[in-house]
């Protein structure tokens, strides 16, 4: 008899808290659905809001890794901003607290787990705002050279000479020096030689000037570049020095080799050596193995 009666107490109150929390839900319901068209209402917002923002960003920036940072962080902004209110509809103030307190905690977490790849990511927050990298750059950085093709959050990736692809940590490239040859228009290029010591130097400096003047027009203040170096070991060595068109390391060897063509076929037109390594026996020594054999005759 006692067992039924406590069943029976049991189920009565199990009854009146589903009813109270019926109760609850009924007197609730309408700031729920609120809440939910809320929520919903700044998804699709913020999918609208990064589309337009997209589109704007993609007339003012030619940088793809900047747009796209821009529209994730500006939907998620949105989106939290949305959830928020939301809770807040529902009265949920403690359990605000208790997310963000939460949220505060698992991001230390994540923070401590994930040191490489969140340097990793701001790396690339800051590479894709960083006027002196863009894509379609021609770059040398951590012993590779190529064409930027794309800055994420996580990496960089260059295609090089080969038309094979390079991806590169993006905080190698904040921590490292990097050569950007796209930055500036116009390069100097260095083209080192050699003429036989019978040669004018004089002469030599003045057929060098004309021919490289003539091959690469100098702009405004740009000067071609001439200065002897050394006596070599079989030739007086030189460096000139001149201006030319740069984008990319590639237009630093077709310059290079348009200026030995033409120093070399101006050389040639005016009987100037360009000599080569030579090495000279000297037999004038007077010692004789003969001599030494007579000697031990005698």
């Amino acid at each position: 008899m006692f067992d039924d009666f406590s069943i029976n107490e049991s189920l009565s109150g199990i009854g009146n808290k589903l009813a109270e929390w019926l109760d609850t839900l009924i007197v609730n319901l309408p700031n729920f659905i609120l809440a939910v068209l809320v929520f919903s209402f700044f998804i699709l917002a913020a999918k609208y809001i990064g589309r337009l923002m997209n589109n704007i960003l993609r007339r003012k920036v030619s940088q793809d890794s900047i747009r796209q940072i821009t529209v994730k962080v500006l939907k998620t902004v949105i989106i939290l901003l949305g959830f928020f209110i939301a809770l807040g509809l529902l009265n949920l103030d403690k359990v605000l607290t208790s997310v963000l307190a939460g949220a505060g905690v698992v991001g230390l977490a994540i923070g401590l787990a994930l040191q490489g790849t969140l340097n990793n990511t701001f790396s690339g927050v800051i590479l894709s705002f960083l006027p002196e990298i863009q894509i379609g750059d021609w770059v040398e950085t951590n012993g590779f050279a190529g064409e930027v093709v794309e800055i994420n959050l996580r990496n960089i990736v260059i295609k090089e000479t080969d038309n094979n692809y390079v991806v590169i940590p993006n905080s190698k490239i904040i921590e490292e020096p990097f050569k950007n040859f796209s930055r500036t228009p116009r390069s100097r290029v260095s083209l080192d030689c050699g003429v036989a010591y019978s040669s004018n130097l004089e002469t030599v400096q003045n057929l060098t000037l004309e021919t490289i003047e003539e091959l690469f027009p100098q702009r405004g203040n740009e000067e071609v570049e001439f200065m002897y170096k050394e006596f070599g070991d079989s030739s007086i060595n030189f460096m000139v020095r001149f201006w030319t068109d740069v984008s990319r390391n590639r237009d630093i060897l077709i310059a290079r080799n348009k200026a030995i063509m033409a120093v070399k076929k101006a050389f040639d037109n005016n009987g100037i050596t360009i000599p080569f390594p030579i090495r000279t026996i000297d037999f004038s020594n007077n010692l004789s193995l003969n001599k030494g054999k007579e000697d031990t005759e005698s």
